[in-house]
C-alpha cells in the first residue's frame, strides 16, 4: 500500500511538471508581444516565404502590414497594389504566412487620399468632403458600404479611417485642402463617420478615427515637419472622439504629430502622455487600441531620434507602432526588426515598464478577435 501511495504521489509530480513545461512553451514572450505593436509598410505585389516581410511576420511575429499603391522614395508604381484580384492574392499569401490573425491596414477615405485606384479595377470613391457637404445620409451609406465590401473582397481588415478632423482651416495642406473632413461642424462629421463605421462593421472592417487630438486646424503637413497648432487648435475638436466613443462606435484611434503647447508644452500628440493617457483615456474614457500615425513622418524623425520616439511613444500609451517604410527619407528592410530591437532594450534599461508592453498586447489581441 505504501508503495503504491508512493507511486502515485511521484505519477502527480511528474504531470504537475509535465503541465508546467506544456505551460511554459504555450507562454507568450516579452519579443513576441512587443512584436504584436509594430506594423510596418514594405515593397511587393506578391510575396514569398523568402521574401523579407515574410520573414518579419514567421520569425519575428509583427502585428501588421500597411499597403501602398505608391512608393515614394523611388517616386515609382506599383508598390504593393496593381488590381483587385492580385491585391486579393498578396493579402491571402500575407495571411498565410502568419501563425496568427495578421492586421493587414491601408488608408482607404476616398477623394485624394485613395489608395484603390479605379484605374486599377476599383470602384470610384469620393471625398468626405463631398459626402459632408451634400449631408445625405444615404449617399454616404452608398460609398461606405461598396468601400467596406471591396476591402473584405480584397482581404484587408482595417481602415485608418474615417478622418474626423474638423475643416476649421480650409486650407489645412493635409486635412482641408485634400477634401479629407467631412466638415467644420462636428455634428456632421459625427452623423457620416458613423455611418461609415457602422459599414464597415458589416463586413467584419476595423475602422480607425484619424487624427487625435486633431490636425484640421493646422496650417502645415506634420508629414513634413514640425506642425504646431497651439493658436489655431479648438476644443471642440475633440467632440467627435467623445461622442463617438460614448455611442459605441469606435474601433480604434489614430494619434496625430501635432504639436499644441496648450496641451503638453514638450512632446507633440503622439509621444505625449499628457494627450493619449491625460486626454484620450482618462478625459474621453478610451480603453482600446490607439495607433501611431506614421513614425517615419517628418514630425517625428527630424525632431527626435529613433529610439527615443519609440520610448516617448509607448509610454504615452500608443499600442501599434506604424513605420509606413515609404518616406522620402528611404526603405529599409529590416525596419521591422530594428524596431523590435529598441523596444526589449528600453524594456531592459526600464525606460519601458514591461507593464506596458502587456496592456497594449492586451489590447491589440481583443482587437483582433473582433475580425474574421
Amino acid at each position: 500500500m505504501k508503495k503504491l501511495f508512493h507511486l502515485k504521489t511521484i505519477l502527480f509530480i511528474l504531470a504537475g511538471l509535465l503541465s508546467f513545461t506544456v505551460c511554459s512553451q504555450n507562454e507568450i514572450t516579452l519579443q513576441e508581444k512587443a512584436a504584436q505593436m509594430i506594423m510596418v509598410g514594405f515593397r511587393g505585389t506578391e510575396i514569398d516565404k523568402n521574401h523579407p516581410i515574410a520573414q518579419d511576420i514567421q520569425e519575428l511575429k509583427i502585428g501588421g502590414v500597411i499597403l501602398f499603391e505608391y512608393d515614394v522614395p523611388s517616386k515609382s508604381r506599383p508598390r504593393n497594389i496593381q488590381s483587385p484580384q492580385q491585391l486579393q492574392n498578396l493579402c491571402k499569401q500575407l495571411q498565410d504566412i502568419s501563425s496568427e490573425k495578421l492586421f493587414i491596414a491601408i488608408d482607404q477615405e476616398g477623394g485624394y487620399v485613395n489608395r484603390l485606384k479605379t484605374n486599377y479595377g476599383f470602384p470610384k470613391m469620393v471625398s468626405a468632403q463631398y459626402l459632408g457637404t451634400i449631408d445625405q445620409e444615404d449617399s454616404t451609406r452608398f460609398y461606405a458600404k461598396k468601400m467596406s465590401e471591396t476591402l473584405a473582397e480584397c482581404g484587408i481588415n482595417l481602415n485608418f479611417a474615417p478622418c474626423v478632423d474638423l475643416n476649421i482651416n480650409t486650407k489645412c495642406p493635409v486635412i482641408g485642402k485634400i477634401e479629407r473632413s467631412f466638415s467644420a461642424d462636428e455634428n456632421i462629421v459625427v452623423k457620416h463617420a458613423s455611418i461609415f463605421v457602422e459599414e464597415h462593421r458589416k463586413n467584419r472592417i476595423l475602422s480607425c478615427l484619424k487624427h487625435f487630438p486633431g490636425h484640421g486646424s493646422s496650417a502645415a503637413d506634420s508629414h513634413d515637419g514640425f506642425t504646431d497648432v497651439t493658436h489655431s487648435w479648438r476644443e471642440k475638436e475633440l467632440i467627435p472622439y467623445r461622442k463617438m466613443i460614448q455611442e459605441g462606435m469606435c474601433d480604434a484611434v489614430m494619434s496625430s504629430h501635432v504639436f499644441n503647447a496648450n496641451l503638453d508644452p514638450v512632446y507633440p500628440g503622439t509621444l505625449s502622455q499628457k494627450i493619449i493617457i491625460g486626454i484620450l483615456r482618462d478625459s474621453l474614457g478610451w480603453q482600446g487600441c490607439v495607433i501611431s500615425d506614421d513614425m517615419n513622418m517628418g514630425a517625428i524623425t527630424e525632431n527626435f531620434g529613433f529610439k527615443e520616439s519609440i520610448a516617448w511613444a509607448i509610454n504615452a500609451g500608443i499600442d501599434i507602432l506604424t513605420f509606413s517604410n515609404n518616406s522620402p527619407d528611404g526603405y529599409d528592410p529590416k525596419v521591422a526588426q530594428k524596431v523590435l530591437n529598441a523596444i526589449i532594450e528600453l524594456v531592459a534599461e526600464k525606460t519601458i515598464p514591461e507593464q506596458r508592453i502587456n496592456e497594449s498586447y492586451q489590447r491589440i489581441q481583443q482587437l483582433k478577435s473582433t475580425i474574421n
